[in-house]
């Protein structure tokens, strides 16, 4: 897996939620029982990115594979789950498009 570390140091979460990590551009938003204005995770389950916000740091993980991909969205949960920041699920808006990408690649029970 693949890590890119970035600093926004002006930045909130709806930079990702409205710019950079969209439904148009492919990202589904991973809620959790924590998600508020200084952190949010999106993920993009056709390039295989998964974005995580947190207070400005900006953590891209690209996985090199839809194994590595999957693998990693369930240690999300776990992780989630484990802190007490359930419920823990995968909002692809609308957008039948990633509905079908996350059912494709077996996540269709995390979706809401």
């Amino acid at each position: 897996m693949k890590t890119v570390r970035e600093f926004y140091p002006d930045a909130e979460r709806y930079l990702f939620d409205f710019k950079l990590c969209t439904f148009k551009k492919g990202y589904a938003q991973l809620d959790t029982g924590q998600d508020a204005w200084y952190f949010g995770t999106w993920a993009n389950p056709e390039k295989l990115i998964i974005v995580t916000y947190v207070e400005g740091d900006c953590i891209t993980q690209h996985a090199e594979s839809k194994e590595e991909f999957i693998k990693e969205i369930y240690k999300w949960v776990k992780w989630n789950n484990e802190n007490g920041y359930s419920p823990v699920r995968i909002d692809p808006g609308l957008n039948e498009g990633l509905i079908k990408r996350f059912e494709s690649l077996g996540l269709g029970n995390l979706l809401h």
